[in-house]
């Protein structure tokens, strides 16, 4: 069954359904709607727009500690599952109306793709009183046949391979403010666990990268991080000013019941500049990914679109491009198409190179580009449907459909 792009977008606008939000009457407004001297536009959602009712509040702007729910049952598409039934949500809160507190999040989604794949990501970033805790999680259940390309940054379509496998990833991490600041440090464990990993080629003679690095049926590794956070962003679904800066690092060990012993270092940069009277964003994203100290399970090797929330590489299907050390750097160009912001736009850019192995040395660069169209669903938490189509070299190109931005 062969879609186009346009039936594509057209089936997931149909399919979207009723998202709504809860606000109580004590609620205040945050000093972000407080635009001196320049015209105050009633912002419109797609509640807005079906006519279904928010419960309380008018406006935008509001904080509030009720729960800001939106649900979306859609169809998506990528280039790595094609077709996708997806039930998605997120809910946004605040814990107390104080300034000083960021608004919380959790995501989750269910999704069965036209490639026989079941995908079940949770994510959270919950933010205590005064931002004096941060939890954050990143729960996954894929049963999961993808295709792979090798090692390396000069690997072509053709070198494409099949894996089928089961992967569950569990991560949580607790990080402490230091008062008087918008820095965070803390501790997490860590557990990424492959179970029947077969690989599937097209001929039972044919040598693939898997095999030369070391194939197995399962990998696990388990093991702490360390985390150290600057962040001040306010609302991290939809982030209009602020900069976030995470630096992590991970040690698997078999003590903890790693496969081997191994280490990784993730160093994530995203700056967001508000410009002029409509409040466009223009966004910029690094994420920078490194391995050392061991050998690594082949599916925990850096990968294109293997970040927390398998955004990175738009332009490229995901696992695209894997090595031992990646790096990555995107702008966004956000704008609003209807003065109400409930259509909206996006031009993106991105470059990524992996290191070829065995060498581990950068010898090419990945570069996109494409554009985008926004959605809001919820004008309370932010949450806009994305809808993106990306083009990259050696023919790769797709369209991409999140609820939520990229990042």
């Amino acid at each position: 069954m062969n879609f186009s792009p346009l039936w594509q977008i057209l089936l997931c606008l149909l399919l979207v359904s009723k998202s709504f939000s809860q606000v109580d009457s004590n609620e205040v407004r945050e000093d972000s709607v407080k635009n001196s001297g320049v015209p105050t536009y009633e912002e419109k959602d797609i509640i807005d727009i079906f006519k279904f009712k928010h419960a309380g509040g008018e406006g935008t702007g509001v904080k509030s500690t009720k729960p800001r729910i939106t649900v979306v049952p859609f169809i998506g598409y990528t280039l790595q599952t094609r077709l996708a039934g997806i039930i998605a949500g997120n809910v946004a809160f605040y814990v107390d109306t104080l300034e000083e507190t960021n608004q919380s999040a959790v995501s989750i989604s269910c999704s069965y793709s036209q490639n026989n794949q079941i995908i079940a990501p949770l994510s959270s970033n919950i933010w205590t009183r005064k931002n004096k805790y941060n939890f954050l999680g990143n729960w996954r259940y894929y049963k999961y046949p993808e295709q792979t390309y090798g090692l390396g940054g000069n690997t072509d379509l053709k070198d494409r391979v099949g894996l089928d496998y089961t992967f569950f990833l569990f991560r949580e991490a607790v990080l402490r403010h230091f008062e008087g600041s918008h820095v965070y440090a803390g501790l997490g464990y860590n557990l990424s666990h492959h179970t029947n990993i077969k690989q599937v080629t097209a001929s039972p003679d044919t040598i693939t990268d898997f095999d030369l690095y070391g194939r197995t049926e399962t990998s696990t590794s388990s093991g702490i991080s360390i985390h150290t956070l600057f962040d001040n962003r306010g609302n991290t679904i939809n982030p209009k000013s602020g900069t976030y800066a995470n630096l992590t690092y991970y040690n698997y060990s078999k003590l903890l019941g790693s496969n081997s012993n191994w280490q990784s270092v993730i160093v994530d940069l995203r700056k967001y500049f508000s410009l002029g009277k409509a409040k466009n964003v223009l966004s910029f994203w690094s994420y920078n990914w490194f391995t050392f100290g061991g050998k690594v399970p082949y599916l925990d090797l850096p990968s294109t679109g293997w970040d927390a929330y398998s955004n990175i590489g738009r332009g490229y299907i995901q696992s695209r491009l894997r090595g031992q050390n990646l790096l990555y750097l995107e702008t966004e160009y956000r704008f609003k198409i209807l003065r109400s912001g409930f259509l909206g736009g996006v031009l993106f850019a991105n470059a990524q190179s992996v290191t070829d192995w065995p060498s581990n040395k950068f010898t090419a660069i990945s570069p996109a580009a494409g554009f985008g169209l926004r959605i809001k669903l919820n004008k309370f938490s932010g949450t806009n449907l994305s809808i993106d189509y990306g083009f990259g070299t050696k023919g790769s190109q797709g369209l991409f459909i999140n609820l939520g931005e990229v990042f």
